[in-house]
């Protein structure tokens, strides 16, 4: 029964920590990022900050909480998308520095919704985030966010 030891002393070394599973980063995070300065950190961010109500793969609920996967950077092509998604108020209340949320910011876009980044995607800043952060959207999230996503082109609504 020795094999039985061998989990318990992979999870006391941190061997388990790097043992592929489900949900780790694939090469595309792990690959030059604009405004990422640390993948994994960000990921681990997402992960103790937004996967509990996102998912680990983004998409949400519908009852509770919006996809992000394949749809989210599509606000970065609508007037005021940009300032929307530092002031919605799971991200504009985060538990996190201005530069830890900025690099949360542009890894989730680029991570999520890659397709839709514009070619011309300036990685969101720390002084951007603190700026924005300081007007969160509160109850009027969601009415918010309705009027952007009314003005994506046809083809990215949900």
């Amino acid at each position: 029964m020795k094999w039985l030891a061998v989990p318990a002393l992979m999870l006391a070394t941190g061997a388990a920590v790097a043992t592929p599973v489900s949900g780790s980063p694939s090469s595309s995070e792990t690959a030059a990022m604009p405004g990422v300065a640390n993948p994994a950190r960000a990921r681990q961010n997402w992960i103790l900050t937004c996967q509990g109500c996102h998912r680990a793969d983004a998409t949400g609920s519908p009852q509770t909480t919006p996809t992000m996967a394949g749809f989210v950077a599509q606000f970065l092509q609508v007037p005021g998308g940009r300032e929307y998604l530092a002031q919605v108020p799971g991200v504009a209340t985060a538990a996190l520095s201005d530069e830890a949320l900025a690099e949360v910011l542009n890894w989730s876009l680029l991570r999520f919704d890659p397709a839709h980044v514009p070619g011309d995607f300036t990685p969101y800043t720390p002084a951007e985030v603190g700026r924005l952060r300081l007007k969160p959207l509160r109850t009027e999230a969601a009415a918010v966010r309705a009027g952007m996503v009314a003005r994506f082109a046809p083809a990215g609504k949900p």
